[in-house]
């Protein structure tokens, strides 16, 4: 095989590979030897076909597997003799004159990792600002439990429902005459005045009583989740099962927490205490993640692969765009999201540096995640699966190295940024809740993240990003009319930091890590705060941050 340098121009390179009509007729005579003794043909003995006969009947078949096994051997050798990193997948294309017989002129096109500077990762100082425990926030969360789990007795006979009381019924939604898809449900229980229900709803079920059957009528909001029914006008034919009215207070006593299933008021007051001390530990761990990032972005500055960069903002852009169509004007918040279309793209550099950054630091420090650790990263991501295709996707993940990839991405960035944080020089700083959610908040605390594997697992292999969005959360399921509930959509101007996980950059490859829904451009700057603040998280409110502040 002859190699031709054809471009190295930054972290682009291109070449020619030619490999001769000999290389690949040596090849179709070893497949032929190979495959010669399974081959039955009349008239002779199994495994005694001339091997020109082999040839003539499936010559074309075995010189195109042949073809394609030279080209892969020899994209693979050129890639380790050059000592080649590739960014993305290379692009390989076969000359269009080739003809069986003839040379094969391969043209492979790729962009390159660079080399990344040494990491500073000396003389790190973080502030970790701790929220003490508050106990009476615990009260207060124990009496919303009580007053979420109101006790209701059965109504006296001929009771008419008022505010307060809850009515058990069976519906059937109709819109301009029709059933539609979900609209149809049994003991569906509401309280009256709970505002569950799209407006209007709860009103008309006063004065209802035991046994009654109403037709009702109402309009779904233009912001309603389902899209065939935004906006539109539709009956509901209701039979009440059942009227049942408060029964009295609920008292947060040992009694309530055994109907918890719990064994007394402690055990509970002790869960509540362990989640908030949870909550708030993320969201300290968020903060002093996002400050190490930061100060990681503004010590470090190295050219990044185009293509990386490319395939990142399209991964944004797309959450972006999907978001914008279910504001309350999809137009204006596209024209929005135009506006600030070169920022997010500064945000889809920061990404890609600090990803191939961390992976560096990760490679160069020993950092990996254990086969056992990977093991349980795969049996909690098949939870989500029926268990028909639970055994398919945990074979699935074993045999594509990209998937599995995907999966390791976010706690190999846990597992580096940890590391940071055992290098760092860190004092403690108290502060309230809402002092710490505000730090997390402010401009000045947000930075780009990424998540990161170590390449050690997959050197052999260089991966694109998936766009395939499997997990994504789609606010037009038909699911939501099953229950004519108020909706409860967060704009694109409120998105939660949870809302997007950076995608996949480490030193070898770039896959992209499973994505969630889209976000604000503060959020899309976040390192991944779903995997460590959860529900936790705070509200963002939008960023007008400039593109050099991004970067």
């Amino acid at each position: 095989m002859q190699t031709v340098e054809t471009l190295n121009e930054g972290l682009k390179r291109a070449y020619t590979l030619t490999i001769t009509a000999a290389e690949i007729d040596a090849k179709v005579d070893a497949e032929v030897k190979r495959v010669s003794p399974q081959i039955r043909m009349p008239g002779f003995r199994p495994g005694k076909v001339p091997a020109n006969l082999v040839r003539k009947m499936h010559g074309p078949a075995l010189t195109q597997e042949a073809l394609n096994t030279s080209i892969q051997e020899g994209v693979q050798t050129l890639l380790s003799e050059q000592k080649l990193r590739p960014a993305l997948q290379p692009q390989v294309s076969l000359d269009e004159g080739f003809e069986p017989g003839k040379d094969a002129v391969v043209k492979v096109e790729l962009e390159v990792l660079p080399d990344v500077p040494a990491p500073a990762i000396e003389g790190i100082k973080l502030e970790r600002l701790t929220v003490p425990a508050d106990e009476s926030a615990i009260d207060e969360r124990i009496q919303q439990l009580a007053s979420q789990n109101k006790r209701h007795e059965d109504a006296p006979e001929g009771h008419e429902a008022a505010t307060g009381d809850l009515v058990v019924m069976d519906f059937a939604g109709k819109v301009d005459g029709v059933a539609f898809e979900g609209g149809t449900g049994e003991g569906m229980s509401i309280e009256i005045g709970s505002g569950r229900l799209i407006p209007g709803f709860e009103d008309q079920l006063v004065g209802i009583k035991k046994g009654e059957e109403k037709t009702i009528e109402v309009t779904f909001p233009e912001d309603y989740g389902v899209d065939t029914l935004k906006g539109k006008p539709a009956t509901f034919d209701l039979k009440v099962t059942d009227v049942r009215v408060p029964a009295g207070e609920t008292v947060a006593d040992d009694e309530f927490a055994k109907a918890l299933g719990l064994e007394s008021l402690e055990q509970l007051r002790g869960i509540l205490k362990d989640q908030a001390g949870q909550e708030l530990n993320n969201l300290t761990r968020t903060h002093m993640k996002r400050k190490l990032l930061d100060q990681l972005a503004a010590d470090h500055d190295f050219e990044v692969p185009p293509s990386m960069v490319e395939a990142e903002f399209n991964q944004i852009w797309a959450q972006l765009q999907h978001e914008a169509t279910h504001e309350a004007d999809p137009e204006a918040a596209m024209a929005e999201l135009e506006n600030e279309r070169e920022d997010y793209r500064a945000i889809a550099v920061r990404r890609v540096r600090l990803g191939l950054l961390l992976s560096e630091i990760g490679q160069a420090n020993g950092v990996e995640v254990s086969q056992q650790e990977m093991q349980r990263l795969i049996l909690q991501a098949a939870q989500q699966y029926s268990p028909h295709d639970r055994e398919r996707f945990i074979q699935y993940v074993q045999q594509e190295p990209m998937a599995a990839a995907q999966l390791r991405a976010p706690l190999y960035e846990d597992k580096v940024v940890d590391f940071l944080f055992d290098k760092a020089e860190i004092t403690d700083r108290e502060v309230t809740r809402e002092e710490l959610e505000a730090a997390i908040e402010s401009e000045d605390g947000f930075a780009s993240g990424t998540h990161v594997h170590n390449h050690d697992h997959d050197h052999d292999h260089a991966h694109g990003h998936d766009h395939d969005h499997a997990h994504d959360h789609d606010h037009g399921t038909e699911e939501a009319a099953a229950e004519p509930v108020k909706p409860k959509r967060k704009s694109t101007k409120k998105a939660e930091a949870a809302d997007i996980e950076p995608a996949a950059a480490d030193a070898e490859a770039a896959p992209a890590a499973p994505k969630k829904k889209a976000a604000t451009k503060k959020a899309a700057k976040e390192e991944g705060a779903s995997d460590e603040a959860g529900e936790a998280a705070p509200k963002k409110k939008a960023a007008k941050k400039k593109a050099d502040d991004a970067a």
